[in-house]
């Protein structure tokens, strides 16, 4: 198996998996998403700390905790990546996965947004495009159903930010998790002793539970492995293209597994930013730089 086909495997397990975290997440029956999240970050940063020390990252994490001025914009990381976090566990536990896809959809033109709003990126006239018709299908749920869809702005917004920030930070991926979910683990661990104090935590109902909650460390870090591993044997272009699984595979489990109604006006909304995401595939893949044969 060549690397370029390895790559492209890794890839589509990676999203595959997060594409189901809705039926994952839907297994925690009467657990408050508040909860699971506190459980998520301290069992990630368990699992997470056990697979650095078995491919012997630790000389990363050090020099990430050595350096005030990084560590900073790692807090930053870590407090965007727990409110997504946290947002989608309750998209999952309110059944609004459709919003929460729908987020995931947007979120690469919210990349592109905020590339020109912070960074002072240059815009191509097709990509600016993607961005407005997007804005045009948010603005549609906004006027015809007259609410505002938080979750799906919340996940594209924070998860967009979170990317943005992510780009100051000298970290691979496995390391720049494992020091984000080690900053939250402190108020996580008090958390989990209060909830336990008030009588409140759910851990110990039953083993069931308990080990769900354990598990969502392992659920997490999983599909991170097999992401790095595809993003070192592909092009971006290529990483880019397959992130789409995710999403997907969330709308067809809100309609077709959970029940989720979609309105017209919602359909309309979805079919705007889904013609916004071709134009935005398009231009970056005709706009993008050639590669000499036999590279990847």
């Amino acid at each position: 198996m060549s690397d370029v086909t390895r790559g492209v495997w890794y890839g589509l397990s990676a999203y595959t998996i997060w594409g189901c975290f809705p039926l994952f997440f839907a297994l925690f029956e009467g657990v408050p998403a508040f909860e699971i999240l506190v459980h998520r970050i301290i069992w990630s940063c368990v699992f997470l700390a056990l697979v650095i020390s078995g491919l012997r990252r630790w000389p990363a994490v050090q020099a990430a905790l050595r350096n005030p001025a990084q560590l900073w914009r790692v807090l930053g990381c870590a407090l965007l990546i727990a409110t997504n976090w946290g947002i989608y566990i309750y998209s999952v536990e309110s059944r609004h996965v459709l919003q929460a896809s729908l987020g995931y959809f947007l979120t690469p033109l919210v990349n592109v947004a905020l590339g020109m709003l912070v960074l002072r990126e240059r815009m191509g006239r097709w990509q600016m495009a993607a961005v407005v018709l997007a804005a045009i299908g948010i603005l549609i749920q906004l006027v015809m159903l007259g609410e505002l869809p938080w979750i799906t702005l919340g996940l594209a917004i924070s998860f967009g930010t979170y990317g943005l920030l992510r780009k100051q930070v000298v970290l691979d991926g496995l390391s720049g998790l494992f020091v984000e979910t080690l900053l939250l683990l402190p108020v996580g661990l008090m958390t989990f002793g209060w909830l336990g104090y008030a009588d409140l935590s759910h851990y110990g109902d039953n083993f069931y539970t308990g080990a769900l909650l354990m598990a969502s460390g392992i659920v997490t870090a999983i599909p991170l492995l097999l992401f790095a591993g595809a993003a070192r044997r592909l092009r971006l272009a290529t990483v880019g293209f397959l992130m789409y699984i995710n999403p997907t595979l969330q709308f067809f489990i809100a309609i077709l597994i959970f029940g989720e109604p979609l309105s017209q006006v919602q359909l309309v909304s979805f079919v705007v930013i889904w013609i916004a995401l071709g134009i935005y595939s398009w231009s970056s893949w005709h706009y993008r730089p050639r590669v000499p044969a036999g590279q990847n």
